[in-house]
């Protein structure tokens, strides 16, 4: 049988609701939100989304499980030359010092920014994350190592330099709080000041085989991780940027938000000991009252989210990244179960242990192809009326959205003539029987797996 042709676009559009949870907040602690039909509602950002999404793929792939198990995946952080410079003292036996230091002369020649060196939690930070396949610390020790004797002494000439220029830089800076009495004293002053910036030593370029090596290293190369969801390199211009194949847009309450302040009173454990232990009243009336009280907003609602697929782009980075026509189809394939697993099974962390918030299913997801995106937000512009249907009410949140969300894909699928495989999956007993009630047209397709929502 011969297969239709696939759209450019995936669209996928997920119901959930959440009690009691925070799994983002702003800088004050408080949860984020948004206006949107003239009332407040919830939001859980895209950014917050994303990374759940990417960090439960990739932890998926490097323990052997779902589509990409075994592909190489991409790991983001500011501490690339710690990870080098752990590599070569492990791997490589170099002094742990030397080590470190080598390792962050060398990405910093190359191009990237780190933070002051006189402060020891950030000098050898870059200063932006970094997302970079998670062998690149492996790579750029390896290439550290075998051309060592080139690398230490560019390295020594390299440090010394940054030294002459510092002390040229605290010369000047003196030079100018000096109090000038005369014209002749200015133009002396001058002489020293411009005789100290001439004798700076230029910093010496590091030798192109080790930049070269690695800007390889941190190239996207084949991280499918970094093909799905891009990223940005500003500080290296020769370094390959990736548009990403991912849209995401935020989570937002298809209701008016709802939040509490919930009071919290936590027990210190060796004051309650001597309390039980107490020989008399006295003593157990002087260990009375909590170890520690304090407030925590928590949210409540149901959730509308949504997010875009381009198998086009996927396909143009997996290419750009070296892969042949049918290794890219093959890897994007992959990538693309995996993707719609993450978006149906991750959820943000925060809070995770004192809310279970990461135990959510969704009440439903819709999935179906296009020419372009499309995005349902609209239908809950106007937030959902809780309230009986008796008294003009659409009753609870979560089978409202469902029917909404539906009803609005049903609508617009007859004026676009390039929707095509629907699918829902549901997790929810009172949302499946609500599927039965509703008529869906012929051409929705009703699954029972993840998996089964992109075909």
């Amino acid at each position: 049988m011969i297969e239709a042709p696939r759209s450019q676009f995936l669209s996928l559009h997920l119901i959930e609701t959440l009690a009691a949870v925070l799994p983002v907040r702003d800088e004050n602690a408080q949860p984020k939100t948004l206006v949107f039909g003239g009332v407040e509602r919830h939001m859980i950002t895209s950014q917050a989304r994303r990374r759940a999404e990417r960090v439960h793929a990739r932890n998926r792939a490097n323990a052997g499980r779902g589509a990409l198990k075994g592909r190489s995946m991409g790991v983001r952080t500011r501490e690339w030359a710690i990870l080098a410079g752990r590599e070569l003292e492990s791997a490589h036996g170099w002094e742990k010092e030397k080590a470190l230091v080598t390792a962050r002369a060398v990405m910093e020649a190359s191009g990237l920014k780190f933070g002051d060196p006189k402060k020891k939690t950030v000098a050898n930070l870059t200063k932006v994350l970094i997302f970079a396949p998670s062998d690149a610390a492996v790579r750029i020790a390896g290439h550290i190592a075998d051309q060592a004797a080139e690398v230490e002494e560019w390295r020594d000439a390299y440090l010394e330099a940054q030294v002459s220029a510092e002390e040229a830089k605290k010369a000047r800076r003196g030079a100018r709080k000096k109090t000038v009495s005369s014209p002749e004293a200015e133009e002396a002053e001058g002489a020293s000041a411009a005789g100290a910036a001439g004798s700076v030593v230029p910093l010496p370029p590091l030798p192109k085989a080790t930049r070269d090596a690695v800007l390889l290293a941190l190239a996207p190369r084949d991280a499918v991780d970094i093909a799905l969801y891009g990223r940005f390199l500003a500080e290296i211009p020769d370094s390959p940027n990736v548009d990403g194949a991912v849209q995401t847009g935020h989570a937002f309450t298809v209701h008016e938000a709802e939040q509490i302040e919930d009071f919290y009173a936590a027990a210190d454990d060796a004051k309650l000991d001597r309390k039980r232990n107490a020989l008399s009243f006295l003593d157990a009336a002087d260990d009375a009252g909590a170890g520690m009280t304090g407030y925590q907003s928590l949210i409540s609602g149901t959730f509308y989210r949504h997010a875009v697929l381009d198998r086009t782009q996927l396909r143009t980075n997996l290419r750009a990244a070296g892969m042949d026509e049918q290794e890219a189809e093959t890897a994007a394939s992959d990538a693309e179960k995996e993707f719609v697993n993450a978006f149906v099974e991750a959820f943000p962390e925060a809070k995770k242990n004192s809310t279970a918030s990461t135990g959510t299913l969704p009440a439903l997801v819709l999935a179906f192809e296009g020419d372009r995106p499309y995005n349902y937000a609209s239908a809950f512009q106007r937030p959902v009326d809780e309230g009986p249907a008796s008294a003009g009410g659409e009753g609870p949140a979560g089978p409202a959205a469902v029917r909404r969300l539906l009803r609005h894909h049903t609508f617009v699928s007859r004026r676009r003539d390039d929707l095509r495989t629907t699918r829902v999956l549901t997790y929810d007993p009172e949302i499946d029987n609500l599927l039965g009630e509703l008529g869906l047209p012929e051409s929705l397709t009703v699954v029972e797996r993840a998996e089964d929502l992109t075909p």
